[in-house]
């Protein structure tokens, strides 16, 4: 299965990309006039992780790196049946 990739800012946290991401796969796929099974498993794993995910404490941890230029990326895949997620922080920004 696959993973979808998340880059919060500080002015949008994970919550609203990730609920950003939901609609834009929502809307393609509505539109689309044929079905599409892996957009179908991305918007079924990210409507799990928004209804099942501590947005706070990935905000604390996210805003932290965030606020020293650095760049955060969540990666949200499924492990076990359920929706999970790796916090992948890299270099500052110039």
């Amino acid at each position: 299965m696959g993973c979808i990739d998340l880059l919060p800012s500080l002015s949008h946290c994970i919550e609203t990309v990730a609920r950003e991401e939901f609609w834009s796969l929502v809307n393609k796929y509505m539109e689309s006039a044929q079905e599409d099974k892996e957009a179908a498993m991305n918007i079924e794993l990210l409507k799990a992780f928004l209804e099942s995910t501590d947005f706070k404490k990935l905000r604390r941890e996210s805003e932290e790196y965030l606020t020293q230029q650095r760049a955060v990326k969540f990666i949200v895949y499924w492990e076990e049946g359920k929706p999970s997620y790796k916090m992948v922080v890299t270099k500052a920004t110039d």
